[in-house]
């Protein structure tokens, strides 16, 4: 029989090993589920910091498996960015431990009741927070996802299966390690975190399709990983596709803020979902604030792309084609418009935005409410710069990751995102009549 012929019994084989690893996984998770609802705050705590300990203790095991991903990255032609992304040193795993201790000290949203609200019957009625259940997170590159899924799901009360990219598959088994050792620690089900081991693809294809075991998807990564998650998933997925964030001056702004804002918002960061991707500047200001903000940017390397209008005020920059108003360039390029008033921006913005992140710099109150009350987007931002959208600066401790959707979790997700609600009532001896 020719080589090839045997070929489709193995990946048929190989496919059903999958399956039957994923599964397993699934139920484990489901279990474990099941047991983290009534896991209290103090074991979830001393599961965090054991495993802060235990990335103390395997700091060099660590480091050596990141060096071989390195390694094997460079070998495959790993994009500079992307092993920057993967890299991980005593900087790094510091901020890991950091924050671990940080999730541990946050206040715990599991078991929380408000709202509660005597009804005419006599009975209490208020809502409780409580864990989703099992959350399938999906992502790429960064090893330091894996223990920053792993604490937000686990203080939440949640169990978590996690996915992380083949570049850094030996760092992940290390981190694994560590979060093993710590469910262990605090008596945990160790089925509460997963590290799915399998490199091979078919394990992201089952793990969307598993809604008996899985109960979320958070995907993590590039646009095109996103996009196929939220394409063929058959779990809810909380995610969001693109950053294309905007940053409006209006003609009542104060120059001085406008300036700053504009400056902040697109070279705080260049790669970041809730860096500025278009300024929009309201026609009465263009001729004052342009050249000073063309100065500004040219000191920080920035190309600059344009309208007529504002290529009119600003010689030599490129013209704007339309594929720009869509961009979300994460680098140092930046789109500008000039538009006659709100209306002008808002419709732009709701035409070419991506409902991530955008604001609004303005000394007209009546202009701001406007802005905050039309803008559809999980961020709306009255004199402040779009890198402001984050769950830490939210005062959220830590975040799993933006939701551009509108249902379930809007915005940066913290572990409020990561519960939900259900009704509770509360009587003494009442029966409907």
């Amino acid at each position: 029989m020719p080589a090839h012929a045997s070929q489709p019994e193995r990946t048929e084989a190989a496919v059903v090993d999958v399956v039957a690893y994923m599964t397993r996984l699934g139920e484990a998770a489901r279990s474990a589920a099941s047991q983290m609802r009534r896991a209290v705050t103090g074991d979830k705590n001393r599961a965090l910091l054991a495993m802060a300990e235990q990335l103390q203790r395997r700091r060099c095991e660590i480091l050596a498996a990141n060096a071989a991903d390195l390694a094997r990255g460079r070998a495959n032609g790993l994009e500079p960015a992307l092993l920057d992304r993967l890299a991980l040193d005593d900087a790094r795993l510091d901020a890991m431990v950091e924050g671990l201790e940080q999730v541990a000290a946050l206040p715990d949203p599991v078991g929380e009741i408000d709202g509660l609200r005597f009804r005419p019957s006599g009975i209490q009625v208020g809502q409780m927070r409580v864990p989703l259940g099992v959350i399938g997170i999906i992502y790429e590159s960064r090893p330091n996802v894996t223990l920053e899924a792993a604490s937000l799901c686990l203080k939440s009360g949640n169990a978590s299966i996690l996915r992380g990219g083949s570049e850094a598959r030996d760092s992940n088994a290390a981190i694994a390690a560590c979060i093993g050792e710590g469910l262990r620690e605090a008596g945990l089900p160790e089925g509460a975190v997963q590290v799915v081991a399998t490199t091979d693809r078919a394990a992201v294809g089952q793990m969307i399709a598993m809604p008996q075991y899985v109960d979320v998807i958070i995907p993590r990564g590039g646009k095109s990983l996103i996009e196929r998650i939220s394409r063929e998933a058959r779990v809810p997925v909380i995610k969001h596709l693109d950053g294309v964030c905007h940053v409006y001056i209006d003609a009542s702004a104060d120059p001085a803020k406008a300036l700053a804002i504009a400056i902040n918002a697109k070279t705080h960061r260049y790669g970041t979902c809730n860096t500025m991707e278009t300024l929009l500047i309201d026609a009465p200001m263009a001729e004052e604030l342009l050249p000073q903000l063309a100065a500004a940017y040219a000191e920080h390397g920035v190309e600059l792309r344009g309208c007529e209008r504002s290529r009119a005020i600003l010689a030599g920059i490129a013209a704007a084609t339309e594929a720009d108003w869509y961009a979300e360039y994460l680098a140092p390029v930046l789109a500008i418009r000039v538009v006659d008033g709100i209306d002008a921006a808002i419709d732009h913005i709701e035409r070419y935005g991506s409902h991530h992140t955008d604001a609004i710099v303005t000394e007209d109150y009546g202009l701001a409410r406007r802005f905050m009350a039309e803008v559809d987007s999980s961020s709306v931002m009255v004199n402040a710069s779009t890198r402001f959208a984050d769950g830490f600066e939210y005062g959220l401790g830590a975040e799993i990751g933006i939701s551009t959707d509108k249902l379930h979790a809007r915005g940066p997700v913290g572990l409020e995102g990561l519960t939900t609600r259900k009704y509770v009532v509360l009587g003494d001896g009442q029966v409907r009549r």
